[in-house]
């Protein structure tokens, strides 16, 4: 049995529970005083409960509130011959090759680097929540061999001392870090490191070095400094509910916004401005920004010196969101339309998936299920129903209904569909209006690329509203993905609105062919090409490490907050003439941060 609280919080017999609301003394009504159990605040409404799985209802079933289970977030991937490789930061487009500076010169973010701004990043911090950052790269190493890392926490790592508040992981500061970088060995006294490369790319590209006068390699925010957060992977239970391959990584809410919250303490208003680069997506979840992760992310992001950076993800041309419309009044004042099937194809040998369907209050869905063989699961008007259960007889599917009449974040209802061993073929979906409620649309979802063991899809998807969660959160920054070598949209890029209309993304950022550092040859930073949402995040990240120097710590504006950073970028973007905006690819345009400057100076 787990003794103490970070012994409750790694253990893989303990649920993880999210809750919204102050807890004090036992958790009352909740969890009974005798459960065994720990909690731990994220801040003063939200917290994480850690809780002895076998003294609750079975987790995998959803037999309470689904608002308190932890989502999932994944790295965007695809599947190139059978084996997953990351698209997102990675290791894709044209290998190794010399340093490209066309992105930052079509972002504008060179130009501010020299004299008269001299925008480097100096004095601001841009902090990460990944798979960690390989530390000795000279990227992240000052000219005299320090560390420009303030400190990296390891949630991994348990046998060294957490950070102060916080009950697990390991945290590692500057001086250590120092230390370590001076020995033959570093991670033999500091032995975090990032095995999958994710983080360390996204750190490259957003704050990585000036080297050989930038020749070599540049980022928009060199001379910034830099805090990371190592997430810990997800607990098996969680990834076996969610049907997740078992080799794909994936990480739970209640980490990511512990990540947040550390990476927040290093924050000094006024003085020290912090720059949070998220590149982690899932698409679950309201896509409106309702949800515990973005209301969290949405508060930080609206305070004084920070800025919320957030991936709008690689889903759109995944063909994972179907939108539909029922229930359309005819001209000749009739309604017709109050049912519409939903055709999802399912490939051999499907571990399985979920999928979930939106609607808007006052309207009420009732689900049919039919099965490739040709099975049905009759009419089923879920309402307040939970944990419908389906079998069949010549399929070895096992269907899981699960629904939320007023899911608690958005107010909206919530279907969860869950197939366990789909059978292969077509699987159709009929989605009736029980309520009759003219023009009622409803939205579904499949799991984002790399959590779908092969290409699940549906067959008339829509690609718009594929932002992947939290990118919503309506105060952060949100970035969709362009080439900057011709101006043309990323056709895997995320696209908007949210489901209520609310624009998003904000801006598009260049992310294809975007050099990168991930690895290093004889103490030398080997450089890269990679293509993908979350180095369009990490650009538009370090842009606005620049405009924080020029704003807190150059003293121009010193009390701005994360909405005020927005909304400039916005201004400043470029439009092209023939289009209209905001749109749902580019949002308000393309990154320009010379020209918020040339709107400042009135050019």
């Amino acid at each position: 049995m787990a003794d103490t609280c970070r012994e409750k919080i790694i253990s893989e017999d303990y649920a993880d529970w999210l809750v919204d609301f102050e807890l004090t003394g036992n958790l009352g009504t909740l969890i009974s005083p005798e459960y065994d159990y720990c909690y731990s605040t994220v801040n003063s409404r939200i917290g994480v409960v850690y809780i002895k799985r076998e003294q609750i209802p079975d987790v995998g079933l959803l037999s309470f509130d689904y608002q308190f289970i932890p989502d999932l977030f994944g790295l965007s991937q695809i599947s190139e011959e059978g084996v997953n490789r990351d698209i997102s930061e990675g290791q894709g487009a044209g290998g190794i090759g010399s340093f490209n500076p066309q992105p930052l010169i079509g972002s504008g973010i060179l130009s501010v680097q020299s004299p008269p701004l001299s925008l480097t990043g100096k004095g601001v911090i841009l902090a990460f929540a990944d798979t960690g950052i390989r530390y000795e790269n000279e990227v992240f190493r000052r000219n005299d061999g320090t560390s420009r890392i303030l400190a990296i926490w390891d949630q991994t790592i348990q046998e060294g001392e957490p950070p102060e508040g916080f009950l697990y992981g390991t945290e590692y500061t500057k001086e250590e870090i120092d230390a370590a970088l001076q020995t033959d060995n570093p991670r033999q006294l500091v032995p975090t490191t990032d095995e999958i490369g994710h983080g360390t790319r996204m750190a490259s590209v957003a704050a990585g070095n000036r080297i050989d006068e930038g020749s070599t390699f540049l980022s928009p925010a060199y001379d910034a400094d830099i805090v990371v957060v190592k997430m810990k992977q997800c607990k098996q239970y969680l990834r076996d509910y969610y049907l997740i391959p078992p080799d794909v990584p994936a990480y739970q809410t209640n980490d990511l916004m512990m990540a947040v919250k550390y990476l927040d303490g290093f924050a000094r208003v006024f003085e020290r401005p912090v720059i949070f680069c998220i590149g982690v997506g899932n698409n679950y979840g309201d896509h409106i920004g309702y949800n515990i992760l973005a209301r969290y992310l949405t508060g930080i992001a609206s305070q004084r010196s920070r800025v919320m950076v957030l991936a709008g993800g690689n889903e759109g041309n995944a063909a994972h969101h179907y939108e539909g419309i029922l229930s359309v009044p005819g001209s000749d004042g009739t309604v017709i339309g109050d049912s519409q099937d939903m055709e999802i194809r399912v490939p051999a040998e499907s571990r399985g998936f979920l999928l979930q369907i939106w609607t808007a209050a006052p309207a009420s869905l009732a689900i049919t299920i039919r099965t490739p063989g040709g099975e049905v699961v009759p009419a089923t008007t879920v309402l307040f129903q939970r944990n419908l259960q389906y079998r069949f007889v010549y399929e070895s599917t096992l269907i899981t209904v699960d629904n939320a009449l007023i899911e608690q974040g958005s107010g909206d209802e919530l279907i969860l569909i869950r197939f366990q061993n789909p059978t292969e073929g077509i699987w159709t979906i009929g989605v009736t209006n029980e309520a009759k409620t003219p023009n009622t649309v409803f939205n579904a979802w499949l799991p984002i690329s790399q959590f779908l063991e092969n290409r699940t899809y549906f067959l008339k998807p829509n690609p718009e509203m594929t932002l992947t969660i939290p990118s919503y959160a309506e105060e952060a920054i949100t970035v969709s993905t362009y080439d900057s070598e011709n101006n043309s949209f990323y056709v895997n890029s995320g696209r908007g609105y949210s489901r209520i209309d609310r624009i998003k993304p904000d801006f598009a950022a260049p992310g294809v062919d975007i050099s990168t550092v991930e690895n290093s040859l004889r103490g030398r930073a080997v450089v890269q090409t990679a293509t993908g949402s979350s180095l369009a995040t990490a650009i538009a990240a370090g842009a606005a490490a620049q405009f924080m120097q020029w704003a807190v710590i150059d003293r121009n504006s010193p009390y701005i907050g994360g909405t005020a950073v927005k909304n400039y970028f916005i201004r400043g973007a470029i439009r092209d003439p023939d289009l209209t905006y905001p749109n749902r690819q580019w949002g308000y345009g393309r990154l320009d941060l010379k020209g918020v400057f040339d709107i400042l100076a009135g050019v």
